[in-house]
């Protein structure tokens, strides 16, 4: 058996290196087509912002945020869109696992930038209808969830998996 079609263990399959490869490339690029949606329908909707006649209105700081947003929105979907432009150059050279990685990396990297474009979305939006002190505690209050439900919720899973799988190792070297 070749070194990527040797079987691997995993808690729950029965697959070679290539099969996992594979199966998590699907996985991954499910995940993508969901985030890669949302940033560019909001990076369209940030594009068109500047040709309304509210525009004119607002301030240094909210041209600014807005300038920022539009920055990170395009970053967000430039780096969402190269994951699919990532695979098209590294395709059909035998390097899947080394892509399915890379491309992880690539998707994290673009939800952070997203998360970025939607604190200056959202503290601009919040800023032009609200007063200052609310709209900066109101962006903070999301940011802190979405940090949460981003980075917290799957650290803590992932410790208690890690915790679980140590607890079988232990099991199966007592037994």
């Amino acid at each position: 058996m070749a070194q990527t079609d040797r079987k691997i263990e995993d808690s729950e399959r029965d697959e070679t290196l290539s099969e996992q490869a594979d199966r998590r490339w699907n996985e991954l690029l499910q995940e993508v087509r969901v985030v890669q949606t949302g940033a560019q329908i909001l990076f369209g909707f940030l594009l068109s912002v500047a040709f309304t006649s509210r525009f004119e209105t607002l301030t240094d700081f909210e041209r600014a945020l807005y300038i920022w947003a539009v920055v990170f929105g395009a970053a967000a979907t430039g780096t969402l869109v190269g994951v699919v432009v990532f695979h098209l150059a590294v395709a059909g050279i035998g390097r899947k696992p080394s892509l399915v990685v890379t491309a992880r990396r690539m998707v994290m990297l673009g939800v952070g930038l997203l998360a970025v474009t939607v604190a200056c979305v959202l503290l601009l939006l919040l800023h032009v209808v609200t007063d200052g002190a609310v709209a900066w505690v109101s962006t903070t209050a999301v940011m802190v969830w979405f940090a949460v439900c981003w980075v917290v919720l799957p650290w803590i899973m992932r410790r208690g998996a890690f915790r679980h799988e140590k607890e079988e190792q232990v099991r199966r070297s007592d037994g």
